[in-house]
């Protein structure tokens, strides 16, 4: 499906985005393998986190959901999930094949997993690593692409220290680790973002901290919770970007998880002029929440790279966009972590920036997007991937004439009625 998207004068209104999917996704697996019932308001309206779902179900989790967005899971304790009857299939998440992998390893059945055409051509040697020296028995195609057969057993704990920074890696290796022998024990390289660490310690398991190593004790048992899923803050950039852009905005944000390994995006667009009031802040089930005004300013751009990148690695696509309208353009590097996204999004991004007729350098693990340009309208190519299509919405808004977002439907993987929302609170 494609949709037209018209340039905007500005962006007026308040709105509430859909329930964080990082966070939704954790709740969920580890309220399946807690004792009790868990109950999660806001629950992630996304294609990936109803993945999550379906694949719980199949493991033998009884799962209710409501209209309201409340999700109900009777867990089933460590190692009660049963085999399931068919291949699992996370379609479009690399959430729930990373994580979920963590726990079927630790239980006594083989589990098939697969996923989409995408899916199935982003890299798994990262989990089946750590899992394989854990004691789990792991193929996958090419030793490294799904589908994955798993067949899980009794774990042994590790110290693992990871190459790459990855929040989905630790989390399969820490969920894994709730089913294993002794204390495991995870190094990053750079911190990535913490919601693993902080759900666990919602369901009651004891979790240390030592700079960037983390470290659980195996067989601790979990407990049902009642929790509720702050707004998605990576669902709520595209407004902040589109109203920090066009003159006389004004957006309020409400009900934003504003968890410190995440809301870098929002000191990034403060330290770049953008005008961010952070209003109504409290803490829910661990994460921070808050409202957010958005207002227009001058933006400078500047340099992305580092320490930075893992904690705004889904936010890049919306930035380079931002980067075509800031003073000194901005330069992103060390994301060379964006070639295995949904698509290769360094060049997803290169090419549709180029379609609408900004310059652009493309790097190895980045690129240079120049600033103070013009943007026509253009056919935009998603790849089939969500964050370009929504970060490609926004630069249409900018955009001299009207643009087609090719395969639109995809932002549904993570925000399903984007457009519609993006629609009401645009200005023409």
């Amino acid at each position: 499906m494609d949709t037209i998207v018209k340039p905007a004068r500005r962006m007026i209104g308040t709105i509430q985005v859909p329930g964080d999917k990082s966070i939704s996704h954790r709740l969920a697996i580890l309220g399946a393998i807690a004792e009790g019932q868990t109950f999660i308001d806001n629950f992630a309206s996304s294609q990936d986190c109803q993945s999550t779902l379906s694949c719980l179900r199949l493991l033998g989790v009884p799962i209710e959901t409501s209209e309201a967005g409340r999700v109900t899971l009777s867990g089933q304790g460590l190692r009660g999930l049963t085999p399931p009857r068919e291949t699992l299939d996370a379609r479009n998440s690399g959430s729930t094949i990373r994580m979920l992998s963590g726990v079927l390893a630790g239980q006594s059945f083989r589990t098939e997993i697969t996923g989409d055409a995408s899916l199935r051509r982003r890299p798994m040697g990262r989990i089946i690593a750590p899992l394989t020296q854990m004691g789990a028995t792991i193929q996958a195609r090419e030793g490294n692409y799904p589908p994955l057969s798993i067949q899980g057993g009794p774990l042994r704990s590790i110290h693992y220290l990871m190459p790459v920074a990855s929040a989905q890696v630790k989390s399969a290796v820490l969920l894994a680790g709730l089913l294993a022998e002794g204390e495991t024990y995870v190094t990053e390289p750079v911190s990535s973002r913490n919601h693993t660490e902080v759900a666990l310690k919602e369901f009651g398991a004891e979790v240390h901290f030592r700079e960037n190593r983390i470290s659980l004790k195996g067989g601790q048992r979990l407990r049902g919770v009642k929790a509720r899923v702050p707004g998605d803050i990576s669902s709520a950039a595209f407004f902040l970007v589109a109203s920090a852009l066009l003159p006389e905005s004004e957006i309020v944000l409400t009900d934003v998880g504003m968890n410190p390994g995440r809301s870098l995006i929002i000191h990034l667009l403060q330290g770049m002029g953008a005008s961010i009031e952070v209003l109504n802040q409290q803490t829910r089930a661990g994460e921070p929440v808050a409202d957010l005004r958005v207002k227009p300013g001058s933006l400078t751009g500047g340099t992305l790279s580092g320490e930075s990148i893992p904690q705004v690695i889904d936010e890049i696509p919306i930035l380079a966009v931002l980067g075509t309208q800031s003073e000194k353009g901005l330069e992103i590097r060390d994301a060379a972590e964006l070639r295995v996204k949904e698509s290769d999004r360094i060049k997803s991004i290169v090419q549709n920036l180029r379609s609408m007729g900004a310059s652009v350098e493309e790097f190895a693990d980045g690129m240079f997007v120049p600033g103070r340009q013009s943007l026509q309208g253009a056919r935009i190519h998603t790849h089939d991937d969500h964050r370009i299509a929504m970060a490609f919405a926004v630069a249409a808004l900018i955009a001299k004439g009207a643009s087609v977002i090719e395969g639109s439907e995809c932002t549904a993987v993570s925000f399903p009625g984007f457009f519609e929302l993006l629609d009401r609170v645009a200005v023409r």
